[in-house]
């Protein structure tokens, strides 16, 4: 039985960076990277449907990353608050007696 290789995503949009150029035709690509042709077609098709996604999604995830960070630091604040009130009392409760 032989193993499945798989392929990064860099792998798969180069091959299907090439499909979608036209200059060569999907068996000439398969050979070259040692593929199925039907792989550099379903990478080629991938590409394709994927590729409005690219724009629109960059400003709505980086509003995301912004919000989980700040929520993330806000609560590293909050932890860090606490500690430094506990120490304040245990300073003053040390030194008050």
């Amino acid at each position: 039985m032989k193993n499945r290789r798989k392929f990064g995503k860099e792998y798969k949009a180069k091959v299907a960076i090439e499909a979608l150029k036209g200059q060569r035709t999907a068996n000439e690509i398969a050979q070259e990277f040692d593929i199925h042709v039907n792989q550099v077609n379903e990478w080629k098709k991938h590409l394709v449907e994927g590729a409005s996604t690219l724009f629109n999604g960059v400003q709505e995830n980086s509003q995301a990353a912004y919000e989980s960070e700040r929520e993330r630091l806000y609560s590293q604040i909050g932890k860090l608050q606490v500690e430094v009130d506990w120490l304040k009392r245990a300073c003053y409760l040390r030194n008050g007696k």
